[in-house]
């Protein structure tokens, strides 16, 4: 199972995510509570271990900057979090190794997913970051595509959640929290345990080399 710690404000939090076992870090540039510069994410990104993901969340950001920023900070991924088009997606993904494409769950643009070109769907409550939980019946995208779930998880729900939607991958901001941008440690290390446990037969690393966890 496939884990991203998101929302990382500080080179302490990127490296405890990393030691309790995940496999990405997610830095948000977008207006949030959570949005870090991205100098300050390059400076933790360069002290973060290869096989880590590094990703860089956007919401509806002009696509050359994404690239920019992304290829720039050093990171090794993109998240579109916004209304970004296919068209935009997929020019993206020509320029960045990885790109992780958002809807809101049950969003009517969850059936042309596949034309986006990306790596990875990820489906999450209609307001990101809000730590709500939305109806798990609607995780569903076209087949052969990877899914990402967030939206409300929590080390109490992530069992859960994983067992009722499959996923490829889970996705935690709030849940892991003690405030708005500081992660507390005994919650990142509760989620973590409890998404690994749930290994699945059908799980497959991603194809790109450095994030296959089979060499981490």
């Amino acid at each position: 199972m496939f884990v991203k710690i998101c929302g990382t404000t500080s080179e302490a939090d990127a490296l405890l995510a990393v030691a309790m076992g995940a496999d990405a870090v997610g830095f948000i540039f977008a207006p949030s509570p959570r949005q870090i510069a991205p100098g300050v994410a390059s400076d933790i990104a360069k002290r973060l271990p290869p096989e880590v993901m590094t990703v860089g969340v956007f919401r509806n950001e002009a696509p050359a900057r994404v690239v920019e920023i992304v290829n720039g900070v050093g990171l090794r991924a993109a998240q579109l979090h916004g209304h970004e088009t296919a068209e935009q997606a997929r020019w993206i993904r020509e320029r960045v190794p990885f790109v992780i494409q958002a809807f809101p769950a049950g969003a009517p643009a969850v059936a042309k997913a596949p034309d986006y070109g990306v790596d990875v769907i990820m489906l999450d409550a209609p307001r990101p970051g809000s730590g709500q939980i939305f109806d798990w019946t609607l995780a569903e995208v076209p087949g052969g595509l990877r899914l990402m779930l967030a939206g409300g998880l929590t080390p109490d729900n992530v069992t859960e959640a994983i067992a009722r939607v499959h996923p490829w991958g889970v996705d935690v901001v709030s849940g892991v929290e003690r405030s708005p941008g500081a992660k507390d440690p005994v919650k990142v290390r509760a989620f973590v345990a409890a998404a690994k446990s749930t290994e699945e037969p059908e799980y497959e690393p991603t194809a790109h080399a450095p994030f296959d966890q089979d060499d981490t």
